[in-house]
């Protein structure tokens, strides 16, 4: 258990304005953080991003201060049609830490939008983020061997959002994905699966209120591999209370609630897998250029 605190600054960057459909948006976040590896970890943890990416056992992090620069460039293309208006979108998104330069790193998301009606839209995404640094662990039956660990991972998701009502909007989503370790602790490469409903209630057109619960199950390499006795297949619990309220044209305060339950599922005697559990608060500002 524990509670992440961070500290962020935005800014905005120039956009180029819309011309026959395109559009391209870019700006950049500094955050300050005082434990680099849970920062980590945990900043892609939201509704929409990736909750339950690897996270380390606490007893690694706590490697110590950082300031940290969050950069995004996006590119968006509309197709209107008779069917509804189509959106196609590509968004690269950095971290760059100044103090511990190994887990830097970025990550792309592809998307395509489509809405059908006003009232009901679907969206399709994939995301990737390559090779990024969890930290420091032993590895299993090596005391006192501690080698990096990286991951990659591939992620596909399918939103569909209706709007119930002036005030309700209900959102089911749907994801797939794979993680895959380097070579030393390739037997925690994981094929993993995700469900889970948002609702919304729009308070006003300025103030949003977001609940939102997920339940994942991935399923590692390690449960065909008794002779490791390790075996990182897991039950993902993820739920959330979110306040997005819009505070000028540019400008929106994002204050988020979020639980998690990682529940691990290895039926190999003397794994080093357990039961862990995360409780985290985090807010931010963010401003973004439509």
């Amino acid at each position: 258990m524990g509670l992440l605190f961070l500290l962020g600054m935005v800014s905005p960057a120039t956009a180029v304005p819309p011309n026959i459909g395109w559009s391209v948006t870019g700006g950049g976040s500094l955050f300050y953080t005082d434990d680099v590896a849970l920062f980590s970890a945990t900043r892609r943890s939201s509704l929409d991003g990736d909750p339950s990416q690897p996270v380390l056992d606490v007893s690694r992090t706590g490697i110590g201060k950082d300031m940290v620069f969050e950069p995004y460039v996006r590119i968006s293309k509309l197709l209107p049609s008779s069917f509804g208006e189509t959106e196609l979108s590509a968004r690269v998104r950095g971290f760059v830490y100044a103090r511990n330069p190994d887990f830097s790193q970025g990550s792309v998301y592809l998307e395509a939008t489509h809405g059908f009606t006003p009232q009901t839209i679907l969206r399709l995404r994939y995301f990737t983020a390559p090779d990024q640094l969890l930290g420091q662990t032993e590895l299993q039956g090596f005391d006192h061997n501690l080698q990096d660990m990286r991951v990659t991972s591939h992620l596909g998701t399918i939103r569909l959002d209706h709007r119930l009502s002036e005030h309700w909007e209900l959102q089911w989503l749907g994801r797939v994905g794979i993680r895959r370790f380097n070579d030393p602790f390739a037997h925690r490469d994981t094929l993993l699966w995700r469900i889970g409903p948002h609702l919304l209630y729009h308070v006003n057109h300025h103030t949003r209120v977001i609940l939102g619960y997920h339940y994942e199950r991935g399923l590692a390499d390690g449960r065909h591999q008794v002779e490791l006795r390790e075996d990182a297949s897991y039950v993902h619990h993820f739920a959330s209370i979110g306040l997005e309220v819009d505070l000028m044209e540019h400008v929106e305060l994002e204050m988020d609630f979020h639980y998690e339950r990682n529940h691990f599922t290895t039926a190999i005697r003397r794994t080093s897998a357990s039961t862990a559990m995360k409780i985290f608060f985090s807010g931010a500002d963010d401003s973004r250029i439509n």
